[in-house]
């Protein structure tokens, strides 16, 4: 046996250097997947800018894809015996090196652990993907509404995006948001002082939508040349990272067909897998990407369910798109131990031990820390094409808990609806503005579970509900009918309280949080912050998308007109300090989200229903758009996992 361990390792020793030397003549030998084009430098851009003429026109034509090897797990690699040993020493030593602690056995390893680095690098530049035609976009005439005030509106908010965009690539490109006031780059953002483009990339689909063209094209050029997610070497968030760049990034192969977003986003996706090595497979919610070292915030004691339970609909899709099933195994494996982790009352708290799989707090929240977990519910749901059942049923179980728990109230005079957290089994008197997006939850729920039926309910006929529903009105159990209807009031009467959380305060902004007593409705009479937060404005969106009822159209321009009073500069976008005061203390940031979220849903508001419809696409919980499988020609039915075992099919 030590004679044998001794030439394994001689082997070793003489096999890897070959197998990198190979990989690095192959390396510069072949063509990248990623085809790279120049619209025009950045500098010229900006130049440009300054000097008021625009950007160049960049040609049109997009990556071509390039011949490809099998990679190292392939049987037809020529090192996939070598491959298949490694990876037999690195996974199970004690029986292949005896818990032989010799030298020899840790060289085994560490030659081991060489190669699986060495596949990871092979899948990279062996990169495939699904072929998917993008859907033929409506030009902006035809998404524009025949109301010419409505159009006007519209090219309000456009003009809104061009401001922030243009000042933010003048003083902030490349780095992460604007400090408009100083007019310099953010260097503490929730991504710290790296350039990792966080502006560009959440803006990117906001620009492709709004047919801004050139400034499209330019952030593309910066994701292909400029985008290092991996050699981060600072702690970064792993759920900002997921609904901002992996979710940006595949939008825009979405919109596009452009192989290079695709790649770039499993990139990203792939330096985040290290944080889910833990006992459960919940994540860990911080890491270095240059080292793959995680861990939980210091604040917390343990993961949140707002973060790792908010990864579903860009893994999915991810993993359907590539092939590549690492992303989706890892949902499927935090949806399990939600599952069989024991919920008080049904209900989820907000923090878990990613070691033993329990619960480590007692409170409850729709707002920060819980939000996004019951937004993925009923969305992974609709991204499945109404495949994903079990989705659905932890959806409706989880909103049936809340009902039951005391948290939705009534305020002292009867006339507002709103939603508390719950501390130790008691409701608050106090709602955040996070918790805003409810209303356009409860909303989405109803048009996809209720179906397309002329059944008179208390539902009003002008409620649009999706064709494809698998169930209608008609042949609804009690208890399902029972809940549409309530969940429909909810969506009603939460997106009217957070209106006048905004209507109620001299600057027409909602502050972060607003408090129900016997003096009090809606309101933080000791006033509060805004941080041009885009909650309120989605629930306008998806209320006026399904209901056409004309006041959230009105409730939007409202917020658009004190936005643009309040929050703007001379160079960009602020939030301010306090809602209650005029004139308004900015607080020099330019949130990403601003461009990503706020003004998009803006803009969809003020353009018909052609743009984007909620029956053909999902937004993210940074409102990034991802197709809905099988009724989105970015998302053919024959890639989708829960329509398929074998997930390579249409993948070249």
């Amino acid at each position: 046996m030590p004679r044998i361990r001794t030439l394994t390792t001689v082997l070793f020793l003489i096999i890897v250097p070959s197998l990198f030397i190979y990989y690095f003549y192959y390396d510069s030998v072949s063509s990248s997947i990623i085809t790279r084009y120049q619209p025009s430098s950045s500098t010229e851009y900006v130049q440009q800018l300054i000097d008021g003429d625009g950007a160049q026109q960049p040609p049109s034509s997009l990556p071509q894809q390039q011949q490809q090897l099998p990679p190292m797990d392939d049987p037809q690699h020529k090192y996939a015996a070598v491959w298949r040993h490694a990876t037999n020493i690195y996974n199970h030593p004690a029986s292949n090196v005896q818990n032989d602690s010799s030298t020899s056995s840790s060289l085994l390893r560490s030659s081991a652990t060489m190669l699986e680095n060495l596949l990871n690098r092979n899948r990279e530049r062996e990169f495939t993907y699904a072929q998917i035609t993008p859907p033929s976009m409506p030009s902006p005439n035809e998404t524009m509404d025949p109301d010419p005030e409505i159009e006007s509106h519209r090219q309000f908010v456009k003009k809104m995006m061009k401001e922030a965009w243009d000042n933010y690539v003048l003083y902030a490109w490349g780095y992460n948001e604007l400090q408009p006031q100083s007019r310099n780059k953010k260097m503490d953002s929730i991504f710290g002082p790296t350039k990792l483009g966080l502006t560009i990339v959440d803006s990117m689909d906001t620009l492709f939508l709004m047919d801004m063209k050139q400034e499209f094209e330019l952030g593309r050029q910066w994701v292909a040349q400029e985008l290092d997610f991996e050699s981060t070497p600072t702690e970064t968030s792993v759920f900002e990272t997921i609904i901002r760049y992996v979710g940006g990034l595949l939008t825009c192969f979405a919109l596009t067909g452009d192989p290079m977003f695709l790649y770039k986003s499993r990139q990203v996706a792939q330096a985040l897998l290290p944080a889910y090595n833990t006992a459960t497979g919940i994540p860990n919610g911080l890491i270095i990407p240059k080292t793959g070292k995680a861990y939980h915030h210091t604040w917390a004691s343990g993961a949140i369910l707002s973060e790792f339970g908010s990864h579903h609909l860009e893994y999915t899709y991810l993993s359907d798109m590539t092939g590549d099933r690492r992303f989706h195994d890892r949902v499927k494996r935090i949806r399990s131990v939600l599952n069989n982790a024991e919920k008080p009352n049904g209900l989820y708290l907000l923090m878990l031990d990613e070691e033993t799989g329990r619960w480590t707090d007692n409170k409850v929240s729709l707002g920060a820390l819980g939000d996004s977990f019951y937004e993925y519910l009923i969305k992974a749901y609709v991204q499945s094409g109404h495949r994903d059942r079990q989705a659905l049923q932890m959806y409706t179980d989880a909103m049936d808990a809340i009902d039951r728990s005391g948290m939705i109230n009534q305020s002292a005079s009867g006339h507002l609806t709103y939603v508390s957290d719950l501390v130790f089994g008691k409701p608050t008197n106090k709602m955040q503005h996070l918790t805003c997006f409810a209303g356009g939850m409860y909303m989405l729920g109803v048009h996809h579970m209720a179906g397309n039926s002329a059944v008179g309910i208390d539902i009003p006929d002008n409620v649009v509900r999706d064709d494809s529903a698998p169930k209608t009105l008609a042949n609804l159990t009690a208890a399902e009918y029972s809940r549409l209807q309530r969940h429909f009031g909810l969506a009603v009467n939460l997106t009217e309280t957070c209106y006048q959380s905004y209507h109620r305060t001299p600057t027409h902004l909602g502050p972060e949080s607003f408090y129900f007593n016997e003096k009090v409705e809606a309101i933080n009479p000791n006033g509060d912050y805004y941080i041009l937060r885009p909650e309120v404005i989605e629930s306008y969106f998806i209320m006026w998308r399904l209901t056409h009822d004309n006041r959230y159209r009105e409730y939007a321009w409202e917020a658009a007109q004190a936005i643009y009073e309040h929050c703007r500069t001379e160079s960009g976008y602020a939030g301010i300090y306090n809602v209650m005061h005029k004139p308004a203390i900015k607080d020099n940031t330019q949130q990403s989200f601003f461009l990503a979220e706020t003004l998009k849903y803006l803009y969809l508001i003020f353009s018909n229903d052609k743009l984007l419809s909620l029956d053909e696409w999902v937004f993210n919980t940074e409102a990034h758009p991802l197709p809905i499988c099988g009724h989105n020609s970015a998302y053919p039915a024959s890639t989708c996992i829960n329509n398929n075992n074998n997930n390579n099919n249409g993948r070249t």
